[in-house]
């Protein structure tokens, strides 16, 4: 009681008053108001009582995001700090805790993309009249908003000086002021909005309205007849002198099914308490449209809380548990650290709603046995998925890049179906680390979510940040790091343990011919598809047939060869004759170095990722000198490689890629590097890596090409329902809730990609079945790009090349 009345008793502002004596004992002090908002506004109060601070956060509801300032602004860590105080020599004793790695990190990313100084932000100061007389709200506030977080930057400097951190708010919340005429708040980043009516309070008085969500809904309510589909959400009013409720709006993660037995069975519905740890109740004024509900709140309190469910009266079979009455998506994020070092962790998170945060505090991290202070990493890439039911998930991480990959052991883990139901995070650590000692870079990853005990997959790509900019200049490192250097045992005798047949340029073996019917000459030129005289003989290569367009139609056709030229040729303008049948052949011959040069001709128009590329070549081709030769480059020898390079075959042969990248970039006019690339594989007869990239590339382009009328696609190719289609595009959704027209290839990547892996090994009937429903949408992409077209043949060649380019151990 003594202590509540001395509280009361302090005159609050009247503490900063006295700033000038504060200042001589606190060195810290010119550079408070910078990282205190709540001392900035109060001092600048007591400076100037006449100045009339309005809120900014009725116009721009981020109430601790931004400070007024004339100074340049460098907001990652939370703190402010002006260039010339945080480079300001100080003593020994505090020069190393007082300013984070990241601190300099953004200074160095400031000069780097700023390199002149723009104009500060003006903005009017927030109102912190009422925290000023209320020392509670006061700490509180502050407290949150200075939550000690740490950015893993170095772990291991880390766990000997934890000042060596980042200090960043990690809560999402927003506090706004709002008037008699009312307004919206919105948390940022999400579909978590608050409405207030006008007239909720008397003219000239005001309400704080704090939005907050908390990841982790209550484990009460989920069970077997409820599921929660939206983070709890922590609601706060400073003024309880109300007339009128308030609306809560939330988009959810789940829709209930059409079916009359989940329509009666189930609803969607908000549970709401005035405790984080419930009892929670349902409220009964709510209205839902599609995945959209809205919920009247009536009995308000300074703290609220609410979140939405999935609700079911009773379990009918066939259904076993709530899940079976909706379409209910998963929600995945790819958490890091804000720049990559050579050994660091991704975090990959399952969220029970579609709220997925922007930073996250990880808690668990351990290095070398023992558990590191908690973490702030920063979103990668986000993944929204469809689960009809809980169930048991395979996530493993793969880099792309070979200078990288996921340390041996914690490249797949596993999701119990039982840890999705509580609808709590579930986490995963992958511990990434670069092969080698070489330069720093950025590289892509892919994810993988298999559902076991099905054939489902789907996967996306994340691209990490870029690693820490060098800190030379600002953070010297001792000399006796710098001239360290690092000794190596001498390789191994480099001997390729597979041997590459060898290339034989000579004519085409043919067994089956076809003549022709009929003349067929196109005013307008086709490509891929041959023109021929009544009476030609046509070299077959093979008797499958492809299924393609024609100049309007789907037909069957054969690949065939005329006049050195390989192409489709429609099965019914031919008659197929055996070899000896044949009369005249000499316009049908094609040499096996003219046949690879033909047929790899798609891959100069169609579009690829450089990494993964690379990553396939690289863990695929086991001679590097069999792949340099026919590159070009049989000069190239080990003394070519600098230490980097001569670890592993993966990395010589990345490294003969990436040289006839670097040349291929050098000469654009003239060289393709992804044509040369599979002319080259074809001449080593690595056939299965060809036919991988070319359904990869084929997957990638048809994205591409198709934008929006993925659509169409899909439901063409898999019947997907408007859920599942929403479910692909909700994450690469932008803030007005739509995917950008230029985006849309990443949706349709991601669906072409999980229905491509239901065919296994099988490209050529993916590439066929690829064909067909290109060919028979509204409006086919394959009238003007036959680059598919193209691959069929190319698929349909790979017997006859073997066959003729190729010797057997027999012949040698």
């Amino acid at each position: 009681a003594n202590e509540s009345k001395l509280d009361l008793d302090i005159d609050w502002p009247g503490v900063f008053k006295h700033a000038q004596a504060v200042s001589k004992t606190n060195p810290f002090w010119n550079e408070l108001s910078g990282s205190n908002p709540f001392v900035h506004d109060i001092a600048a109060s007591n400076r100037n009582e006449n100045n009339k601070r309005l809120s900014i956060l009725k116009e721009k509801p981020y109430l601790f995001s931004k400070i007024s300032s004339n100074r340049d602004s460098l907001d990652s860590s939370g703190d402010e700090l002006d260039i010339d105080c945080l480079l300001r020599k100080t003593s020994a004793r505090r020069s190393g805790r007082s300013k984070s790695v990241s601190d300099f990190l953004d200074i160095l990313d400031n000069r780097r993309f700023n390199p002149h100084k723009t104009a500060p932000q003006k903005a009017a100061a927030s109102d912190m009249t009422w925290l000023q007389n209320d020392r509670e709200a006061y700490k509180m506030a502050w407290l949150s908003h200075r939550q000690l977080t740490r950015s893993c930057l170095d772990l291991e400097a880390m766990s000997h000086s934890p000042g060596w951190a980042q200090t960043q708010a990690t809560d999402i919340h927003v506090v706004c002021k709002l008037s008699h005429e009312g307004g919206s708040v919105q948390l940022p980043d999400s579909d978590i909005n608050i409405h207030v009516p006008v007239g909720h309070v008397l003219p000239g008085e005001f309400q704080e309205v704090g939005l907050k969500a908390i990841l982790n809904p209550p484990l009460s309510c989920n069970n077997e007849l409820s599921s929660t589909v939206s983070p709890l959400i922590e609601l706060t009013l400073s003024n309880l002198n109300t007339s009128k409720a308030i609306f809560l709006e939330v988009k959810v993660a789940a829709k209930v099914k059409n079916d009359p037995l989940s329509q009666v069975m189930s609803d969607i519905v908000c549970f709401f308490s005035l405790k984080k740890e419930g009892p929670f109740k349902k409220l009964e004024n709510c209205y839902i449209y599609q995945d959209t509900i809205q919920a009247k709140i009536t009995d308000l309190s300074h703290v609220m809380y609410a979140v939405i469910a999935v609700q079911a009266s009773k379990i009918q079979p066939p259904a076993t548990n709530v899940w079976d009455y909706v379409h209910r998506t998963v929600s995945v994020g790819i958490y890091g650290p804000k720049y990559i070092h050579p050994s660091f962790t991704a975090v990959f998170t399952v969220f029970g709603h579609n709220y997925i945060p922007g930073k996250l505090t990880i808690c668990d991290i351990k290095k070398g046995g023992k558990s590191m202070p908690p973490v702030v990493f920063q979103l990668w890439g986000k993944h929204t998925f469809l689960l009809e039911k809980p169930q048991d998930l395979n996530i493993s991480l793969t880099s792309c890049d070979p200078d990288f990959q996921v340390k041996m052991g914690d490249q797949s883990k596993n999701i119990k179906k039982e840890e999705l139901k509580t609808g709590e995070m579930v986490r995963q650590q992958f511990p990434f680390s670069m092969l080698g000692c070489r330069e720093m870079h950025f590289f892509v990853f892919r994810v993988q979510i298999k559902i076991l005990k099905s054939s489902q997959v789907t996967q996306f790509h994340v691209t990490t940040p870029d690693p820490a900019p060098k800190l030379s200049g600002i953070i010297n490192r001792p000399k006796c790091l710098q001239n360290r250097k690092e000794i190596k045992s001498a390789p191994w005798l480099l001997i390729p343990t597979i041997r590459y047949p060898k290339f034989q340029d000579k004519t085409l073996s043919v067994n089956t011919y076809g003549v022709a019917l009929k003349t067929v000459l196109r005013q307008n030129k086709i490509d891929y598809l041959l023109e021929y005289f009544k009476g030609d003989t046509i070299a077959l290569l093979g008797e499958d047939k492809v299924k393609a367009i024609g100049q309007t139609k789907v037909k069957e056709w054969y690949v065939g060869v005329l006049r050195r030229k390989i192409g489709l040729v429609h099965c019914k303008n031919i008659k197929v004759i055996s070899k000896e049948q044949a009369m005249d052949t000499a316009d049908s011959e094609l040499t096996t170095r003219n046949l690879v040069e033909q047929i790899a001709l798609p891959f100069k128009k169609l579009t690829y990722i450089y990494s993964i590329v690379l990553s396939t070549v690289s863990e695929s081709v086991y001679d590097w000198r069999a792949l340099a030769e026919v590159l070009g480059y049989s000069h190239m020898s080990l003394d070519d490689f600098n230490e980097a390079h001569i670890d592993k075959e993966s990395e010589r042969v990345a490294h003969v890629v990436k040289k006839m990248k670097q040349d291929c970039h050098a000469n654009k006019k003239k060289r393709l590097f992804l044509y040369e690339l599979i002319v080259a594989l074809l001449k080593i007869d690595c056939q299965g890596l060809v036919a991988r990239l070319t359904q990869d590339t084929i997957i990638l382009t048809s994205a591409v090409k198709l934008g929006k009328n993925w659509r169409e696609l899909a439901e063409k190719l898999a019947r997907l329902t408007k859920q599942q289609i929403e479910a692909y595009e909700g994450p690469h959704q932008g803030k007005n809730g739509a995917v950008a027209l230029e985006m849309m290839w990443k949706p349709a990547y991601d669906f072409l990609y999980t229905w491509a892996a239901h065919y296994g090994d099988g490209y050529r009937d993916v590439l066929q079945d690829l064909q067909l429903a290109l060919d028979k949408m509204k409006t086919p992409v394959t009238k003007e790009w036959r680059e598919i077209t193209g691959a069929l043949i190319l698929v349909n060649c790979m017997e006859v090349l073997r066959a003729s380019a190729f010797s057997t151990v027999e012949e040698e």
